[in-house]
């Protein structure tokens, strides 16, 4: 199969979760510009049924390779970037929980998600946007967040984009990644400050920063509707290093990237 019906599928979905990244993206192109991502991130559990590498196969199998790979302790994460085919195609950055490291109280709830997943859904192409595939409920939800605000947010919305990323190099009407947030911001949208609201640097090859995620009504399994963190955007400029464009992610950066869902 083609890759782009799935990368279409993701923006849909992704528009459909959080309205307001549409409303960004279309304030760019209404100054011109061609928006061109430069990478798109998806979440899992580490677990064989459902892990990254169910969740890449999609990408491999359409000519994706594996890139860096990336450890984030304090968050008890794992993740890997894979590398496009061809450069019309963006970047895909995975991460999993590595629940076995929580609770026993956790573990036991993301068990009982996984199970409700049914056995064929990880083997399919359409896995990595089949949204929520389990029920949960306000006070799991809850219980996970106090723990891990990643394990809540994959119990409330499944496989979906965690984000889509602006390739700020190749935006023609903003002078650089300061003048494209200051222009975010000033259209009243919240920019994510943990770490600064620009991370990284040019000599590191990568300089990021991004929206808070809009906060959605989610109805949980038990009927009770609450107003959770969603998906955000990002904004990412690369640099050259060591004579070419650096492809690759900045773990203290995507650390801190990570809490645009946090509560």
């Amino acid at each position: 199969m083609s890759i782009e019906p799935v990368f279409q599928k993701l923006w849909r979905g992704y528009t459909q979760v959080n309205p307001g990244v549409q409303k960004i993206y279309d304030l760019i192109v209404a100054r011109g510009d061609d928006v061109i991502n430069d990478h798109i991130a998806l979440r899992t559990f580490a677990h064989d049924k459902v892990g990254l590498a169910a969740l890449s196969k999609v990408f491999l199998d359409n000519g994706y390779k594996e890139g860096g790979e990336y450890h984030f302790k304090a968050k008890k994460l794992y993740a890997k970037h894979f590398e496009p085919p061809t450069p019309d195609k963006p970047k895909v950055f995975i991460s999993e929980l590595l629940f076995d490291q929580l609770s026993d109280k956790s573990q036991k709830i993301i068990h009982g998600l996984i199970d409700q997943v049914d056995e064929s859904l990880p083997r399919s192409a359409e896995f990595c946007h089949s949204g929520q595939p389990w029920a949960v409920s306000w006070a799991d939800y809850e219980t996970l967040g106090k723990e891990s605000e990643y394990a809540a947010w994959m119990s409330a919305f499944g496989y979906c984009a965690n984000h889509f990323t602006v390739f700020v190099n190749e935006l023609k009407s903003f002078a650089g990644l300061e003048e494209l947030v200051d222009f975010i911001q000033a259209q009243g949208y919240v920019i994510n400050e943990s770490g600064g609201r620009i991370k990284g640097t040019k000599e590191v090859g990568l300089r990021q920063a991004s929206t808070k995620a809009d906060w959605v009504d989610v109805t949980f399994s038990c009927g009770t509707t609450k107003s959770i963190p969603s998906c955000y955007y990002e904004f990412a400029t690369r640099y050259e290093v060591d004579g070419g464009l650096y492809q690759g992610f900045v773990t203290q950066s995507a650390d801190k990237i990570f809490e645009s869902t946090d509560r």
